[in-house]
């Protein structure tokens, strides 16, 4: 899993999975999620991230993550 900040565009984007999106589906007023082409999940859209969420910390909890990597 990774998530992207785009600050140009003020959007988060949370990829889930490796697979390339087929379809999109809008839930909720800037809210988009992505489809592979099994109609699974692979990712999730967030317009007015810094609006909708505090970005400037992270907290995760109870995740068996392997690896860590952090970017500018």
């Amino acid at each position: 899993m990774r998530l992207h900040y785009y600050p140009e565009t003020d959007s988060l984007y949370i990829d889930l999975s490796e697979k390339s999106s087929a379809d999109s589906k809008e839930i909720a007023p800037g809210v988009v999620l992505d489809f592979d082409d099994e109609g699974k999940l692979v990712g999730i859209d967030i317009d007015r991230a810094s609006q909708v969420s505090n970005l400037a910390s992270l907290e995760i909890r109870a995740l068996p993550v392997s690896k860590l990597q952090m970017q500018a």
